[in-house]
Parts: structure tokens; sequence; C-alpha cells
């Protein structure tokens, strides 16, 4: 059975408005009884609060079949990493995920004290209240030794106002700062794979986004039927140029539900 991975920021919605077309195509799969998961690199929010954020928009999905990059990240520590202290760079979602973990957590005003030195992971991803701090004690922990994890690579994304720095140009500066690269969960990258591939359970699996760079790399890196829509980051002269090929490319998530039909 196909089931199907859709990202969210650029494919179900721009900031805190729906795309047209994205509840209709959700409502086809499920009374077609056909699988989904959506797979967001976006770590601001928990499962839940996307759960929240859709039901708002109409779309109404179980906490289960959202995967963010913060749930991947804490997921992936559980199974590959032995207990310490965290210092966390991004927003609520992260934190609570990073919190759940029960290792210990180090705030800015711990690092102030000198608690970065006993820093074992560095986690990162899209902080829109980054601070110069956040980033030197981040920094001084990973020089120190700590593991240099990121959420996601996206450097941007895109919102109401347009397209804006993202996780990614966060990750960059730490790059710069400690010539150290991180280990990143997110798309494109197999260790979320490795999380959504289990929950999942399809034979022939499609991913549906709107960024080349992860979205469409991540079909293509798992053997997926890679699907672009043209609501996001990236337009058709990026393709042009590109050398990252989808296999099919939409206007909007609106034109997936004909496209579904033809395999009827």
């Amino acid at each position: 059975m196909t089931g199907i991975i859709f990202d969210m920021d650029g494919v179900l919605y721009r900031g805190n408005t729906p795309i047209e077309g994205a509840k209709q195509v959700i409502e086809f799969l499920k009374e077609r009884k056909i699988p989904f998961l959506f797979l967001t690199n976006n770590s601001t929010r928990t499962a839940l609060m996307y759960r929240e954020k859709l039901r708002s928009m109409g779309i109404d999905v179980p906490e289960e079949s959202i995967v963010t990059s913060g749930l991947a990240t804490r997921l992936y520590m559980e199974r590959h990493f032995n207990p310490g202290k965290i210092f966390v760079i991004g927003g609520r979602g992260l934190h609570e995920e990073m919190e759940h973990l029960n290792w210990g957590t180090v705030s800015v005003d711990d690092a102030r004290r000198g608690d970065w030195r006993e820093v074992e992971y560095v986690v990162t991803g899209l902080d829109t209240g980054l601070t110069y701090e956040k980033l030197k004690y981040a920094a001084l922990a990973i020089r120190n030794g700590a593991v240099f994890i990121g959420t996601n690579p996206d450097t941007t994304y895109p919102s109401e106002e347009g397209i804006v720095p993202g996780a990614g140009s966060i990750l960059a500066a730490l790059r710069a700062s400690t010539d150290r690269e991180p280990l990143i969960i997110g798309k494109p990258h197999e260790p979320v794979w490795e999380i959504v591939r289990e929950k999942l359970k399809a034979g022939e699996v499609w991913v549906v986004g709107d960024r080349l760079d992860t979205d469409i790399a991540f079909a293509k890196r798992i053997g997926a039927r890679a699907v672009m829509v043209l609501t996001g980051v990236n337009s058709l002269r990026d393709v042009e140029k590109s050398e990252i090929e989808p296999d099919l490319i939409l206007p909007s998530i609106k034109g997936l539900i004909d496209y579904l039909k033809t395999f009827d």
C-alpha cells in the first residue's frame, strides 16, 4: 500500500494561513484509507501543538500522525545516546521534547554560572528568540566536547511575510564558531527516516513537500516518489537550476486529489 509523508510549512499552510485544498486532500485520504503522516522540520512546536493548529484549519488528525524534527531528535537520542545534560537553542516545542528525556537541561542562567562545562549535548533548532549569549554558551560547550546536534538544516522557512531565516542559519553560525559539523536529524538526513518508517508502515512511499534541499532530497534518499508543490520555498526556476529532480510538480496540494484518482 502507498503511504504519503507530507511536509507542513509551505504545503498545508503558510504561517497561520491554510493553503487551499489541504483539508480536502486529507479528507480524501481518510475516505480511501490511504496511510499518511505529517513530517515537519520545524521544531518550535510539539506534535500536540501542531495538532491544535491543524484543527483550527479544519484538519483533524491524531497526534500520532505528526512527527516534528524535535520529536524525532528526542526519540533518536533515546535510542543512540547515553543520558547527559543538554543545552537547547530552540522554541518551546524543542525545549519540551528535551525535557521529556529527563536528562537535565542547562539554561542560559545556569550557563552564566559556569554550568556550560557540564553540557554533554547541544541541541539546536529554530529559535526566534536567539541571542548572542545562547550562541556563545552553545559554542563554548561544543568546543568543550559536547555533541553538536541539529534538528534540521533548513536555512529558511516560508512565513506569511515571506521567506525568513530558519534553523540552518543558526547551525551555520555555530559551525563557523566551532569548526564542528552537527549530527542533523531532520530531512533530508536519514536519522528521521528511522523514526517515521516505523510509524507509516507502508510499502511504496510518497513525499509531498515544497523544498528541494530537504523534502525532495529526502524522498530521493529513501527511494520514495518525490512530489513538489509550488506554494512554499522553491519555484520552477529553482527546479531548473537544481540537480535534485522531483518526480511530479503540482501548483499546490489541491492538485494531489486528481493525481491520486489516476491510480484508482
